[in-house]
This record gives C-alpha cells, structure tokens and sequence, in this order.
C-alpha cells in the first residue's frame, strides 16, 4: 500500500517542485495579449474561467488510455508503477506543458503549423501527417471501446441497447455535434461536471483497491523480485507470456506516462485561456491526475485478482481491458456502483474522441487556411465520421496497436519540437531533449521489433534502441555546443 501513496506524492511533488523550473524556460509573460484575447470570435476562441480549463483539458486527455493502457501494462507487474510515475513527471507533464506554451504563443495554432514556424515546410508536413493519422485512430479508439462497454452491460442485455450498431451510431451522431457547435456550446457546459465524475470515480476505485485488494505491490517488488505465483520475472525482463518490457510497456502505456494525443488537444485551450500563468496549473496539472488515473488503473490490475497474473490475462483475452473494468467496478463497488463506473468510463473516451475529431478538423483548417464556416465545418467532418464508421469493423486490437505506436511517436516529435523551441530561446533545453531521447530510442525499438513494424526478433531491440540513442544525444550535443559558439561570438 506504501508504494501506491509513495507514488501519488512524488507526483504530486512533481507538480511542486519540478514544474515551477520548467515553467522558468518557457519565457511566460503575465502581460502578453493571448490568441483568445486576439481573435475572439465565438466559436473556437472563446474565453473560460481557468478551472474549467483545467477541468476540460482534465477530461479531453483522460479518456479510456489512463485506463486501458495500464490495465494492459499491470501484465508486466509492479514496473508499470515506476514508468507511469517516472515517464509523467519527466516526459509526459513536460510534454504537455510545452504543447501549451507554443500553441499559446503561436496564436493557437495546431501542431503542424508550429512544426514549420520553428524548423521547415518538411517537418511541418511530417507532423501534419502524424497528427491527423494520431486523431483519426484516437477518434475511432473512443468510438470502439465506449460503444463496447455500453453494449456489454447486463442491465441491457435483451433489448436494442445491447447491439454494439446502436452506440457507435450514437456516439457518431454526438461527435458531430460537438466537431461542428462552437466550444461553449456542449464542452464548456458539461466536460467540467464529467471531469469531476472522473475524479469521483477513480478515487473511489483507489480507496476500495486499497482496503480490499488481495495483492497490493511491496516494496520488494521494485527492488526487482516478484512473486513467483504471480509474476515471476526479472525487474526489465519479459513477462510471463515473454513480453519484453523494451520497448513493450513503454508503448502500451502512453496515456498516464506520455501521451503524443495530448499535445493535439493543447490548441483547443490555448485559444480560450485568458492569460499565460494559466498554462502550468492547467496542462501540467491536468497531465499530473492522469498520472494518478493510470496510476490507480495499474493498481487495479496488478492487485485486484487472487491468481495474479493468469487471472488478468484470462479476462483480458476474453474480452480485453473492457471487460476487466467491469469486472473491477463490479466486484469493488456493488452492482449499482459497477454500472455507475462503467458508465462514467464509457463517458471519458467519449469525451475525447469528439475533441480528437474536433481537433482534426482545426488541424486541417490551419493548414490549408480554410475559412470556418458551417458549410465548410460539414464538409471537413461529415466524411471524416463516415470513414470512421467503417473503420470500426476492424479488429480493435489492430486500431490500437497503431493507436499506441502513434502516439509514441508523436509525443516525441513534439519533444524534439519544444527542444527547437528552447534552443532558440537560449534556455535549458535538457529538460525536453533528453526525454526526446528516450522516446527516439523506444520508437526506434519497437518499429524494428514490433509485427507492424520489421518484425526483427525481439533481442534486437534494445540494441537498436540504444545506437539510436547514443546518436540522437551525439547530434544534440554537436547543435547545442554549435549554437553556443555562435552565441559566444555573438556578443
């Protein structure tokens, strides 16, 4: 139980402490003019109160990855603990923050607008290519799984409500809604009410592990022993299915640690906060409680099954983490309280699938200068959501296997994006470029290992991730000494 409390706090600290630092390096000014203040029209730059902002960004980024993905993580035991925790405070907070910054400062442009202000017309596109392909998987994702566990519940069982059809037309019908309306319209009005639901429900599910559970993590766990009834591996070795923690865990929880998603969101708040100061409480602060959302999601499935591991995956692989959810909320909260829970956890994809979808309708309207009327509003997302539509037959552990990939991949051009950022503010750009690093070299890892990818055999990947590494660290350290003989000569 210790190591639970252990981690909330050191997030919590994070906040305290190391965000005030990284706050330093942004250059925020109080007195600047923000995009909302600009260009206020009524539609997507409208003012809100700061906790509202906060509460809607809260909710736009926690949607079903804070929980999905380390239900599947806690597979590799107690270590997804550390990386949630370790990953949120150096990577994912971090990358959230500076997400925020730059749109801010850049009039609330989306990411691929950035991209080509502070490197060129090619990176820009190659963003533009990451962040739509990123939103469209993350849309159909959050139409998939809450249509998935609305129509699993029993209390439907029977009727028309139980037809998987019926919710994704439903939420297809909602995603336009709220793709089209203007931001304070449906979002402004409910995302804070659903934001608190979240924080409610998670916080009930933490205490009722706490006391109940039959398995909480000691402290030998992270020393590197686990429980050999439950999971007997080493501390950085493969799980018992033979699951290499490099580069696996690392993709499979993204959401809670790093999430690439997040930072295609930041323009939908940056174009409504009202002044600079705002952005560490809100993007730093919101990204910190999905850290303890994914961190009470992991507890979950690391501790909350008497057979431990084959417990886990049993459920899993007969109905996915879905399932799973069901089977927590139920078995921890009662019957009236497992449905109460598996409903607020179908409204929290929901709630970000529709501003992915709204997001990828901004992404393009920046970068093709499309004028926001309603009939070009229809025209962007009527066949985007009908694409989509179609794209929810596959199989969803295909759509989420390149979910997850993107989004790794994208936080991490984003990382490398604010280190550009930094560097040409003179400030200290380690606290971006060197989590960039990481994220190169996990990316590297698991296209080379990965069935999507090369499918080279899995020794391989911490090797390559590691080569890929030491360059990127190498080039950096050759542009940052560049740069600062040319500020040297400068003056």
């Amino acid at each position: 139980m210790i190591i639970f409390f252990i981690c909330i706090t050191l997030l919590i600290l994070g906040y305290k402490f190391y965000s005030p630092f990284i706050e330093k390096q942004a250059g925020i000014d109080e007195t600047a003019k923000t995009p909302q203040v600009r260009f206020e029209e009524g539609v997507d730059y409208v003012a809100i109160h700061p906790i509202k902002a906060f509460l809607i960004q809260f909710l736009n980024i926690a949607g079903v990855g804070p929980i999905f993905g380390p239900i599947l993580g806690a597979l590799y035991g107690p270590v997804a603990l550390i990386w949630i925790v370790l990953g949120n405070i150096l990577g994912g907070a971090v990358h959230d923050y500076f997400s925020g910054v730059m749109s801010i400062k850049e009039d609330g442009k989306s990411l691929p607008e950035i991209a080509g202000h502070y490197y060129n017309v090619y990176f820009k596109g190659l963003m533009l290519i990451f962040t739509t392909m990123l939103l469209f998987f993350v849309g159909v994702v959050f139409i998939m799984s809450p249509a998935g566990l609305l129509s699993n519940l029993s209390y439907f069982e029977g009727t028309f409500l139980a037809g998987n059809t019926f919710w994704v037309l439903v939420i297809l019908g909602y995603y336009l809604l709220a793709t089209l309306l203007p931001i304070d319209k449906i979002i402004t009005k409910l995302y804070p009410i659903f934001g608190l639901l979240m924080i409610v429900m998670t916080s009930l599910i933490a205490v009722s592990l706490l006391i109940n559970a039959p398995h909480l993590p000691a402290a030998g766990d992270f020393l590197g022993y686990f429980n050999a009834d439950h999971y007997s591996h080493d501390f950085l070795e493969p799980n018992a299915d033979g699951l290499p923690v490099w580069p696996l865990l690392f993709i499979t929880i993204t959401c809670g640690a790093i999430s690439g998603f997040h930072s295609t969101q930041a323009p939908i708040i940056a174009r409504c906060l009202t002044n600079e100061k705002y952005v560490r409480p809100v993007y730093y602060g919101a990204m910190m409680c999905e850290g303890i959302v994914g961190c009470v999601w992991a507890l979950a499935g690391i501790a909350a099954f008497p057979e431990g591991y084959s417990e886990l995956k049993s459920l899993l692989d007969q109905g996915g983490p879905g399932l799973v959810v069901n089977h927590i909320a139920n078995s921890y909260l009662g019957a009236l309280g497992g449905i109460m829970a598996i409903i607020a956890v179908a409204i929290f994809p929901i709630t970000s699938g529709d501003t992915a979808f709204r997001s990828l309708r901004l992404t393009l309207v920046d970068a093709f200068n499309i004028p926001q009327s309603l009939r070009n509003r229809l025209l962007l997302a009527v066949p985007i959501l009908i694409i989509a539509y179609f794209m929810t037959k596959l199989d969803f552990s295909i759509i989420w296997r390149y979910f997850a990939f993107s989004n790794m991949l994208l936080s991490t051009s984003v990382l490398w994006l604010a280190t550009k950022f930094l560097f040409d503010r003179g400030t200290f750009h380690w606290i971006v470029s060197l989590p960039a690093i990481v994220g190169t070299s996990v990316s590297a890892s698991y296209i080379m290992t990965a069935g999507i990818g090369l499918n080279l055999p899995s020794e391989y990947g911490k090797s390559i991730g590691a080569v890929v590494g030491v360059i990127s660290l190498i080039l950096l350290i050759v542009a940052h000494n560049k740069r600062r003989n040319i500020t040297s000569t400068s003056h």
